[in-house]
């Protein structure tokens, strides 16, 4: 690849890193709240998980909070931390005695989320975080230690 084009990218990678973070915590949180409040198809086609059912309702509110936290890039890392590990129980849990794959096992999305989320807890959240408008705002006392 040419020198200028490797430039090129590597200045755009906050900025898509960005862009992916938003819509994979939009994404996320949709699915929350179709489990929640039964808005966009409800959950699972209809209706709404019970209050306080496990693992269900706890990982809608994972999948409300998580999402919206990953959306505008607040606490980014641990959110999406926290959000991969419940899409890991999850495939586990609930896909992973269906098939050895999640192509077999339905279990695509859940394995999509929990690989896109660790990715974004070990490259941070990009451009347009609220993590790094906080950052800049803080005085350099308390500044946390980023990458």
């Amino acid at each position: 690849m040419p020198l200028a084009a490797r430039e090129t990218l590597d200045a755009a990678r906050p900025w898509l890193v960005g862009l992916s973070r938003a819509a994979i915590g939009l994404l996320f949180a949709c699915h929350g709240a179709a489990s929640l409040f039964g808005v966009l198809g409800g959950a699972h086609g209809g209706g709404t998980v019970p209050v306080l059912s496990w693992p269900g309702w706890y990982a809608a509110v994972i999948q409300l909070v998580g999402g919206a936290l990953v959306l505008v890039g607040l606490g980014t890392r641990t959110a999406a931390l926290v959000c991969s590990g419940s899409m890991a129980y999850a495939y586990f849990s609930v896909h992973q005695a269906e098939g050895l794959f999640p192509i077999q096992n339905g279990g695509e999305a859940a394995a999509l989320f929990c690989w896109a989320f660790l990715a974004l807890a070990a490259t941070g959240p990009g451009a347009l975080a609220l993590d790094g408008l906080l950052a800049r705002r803080a005085p350099a006392a308390v500044r946390p230690v980023t990458a």
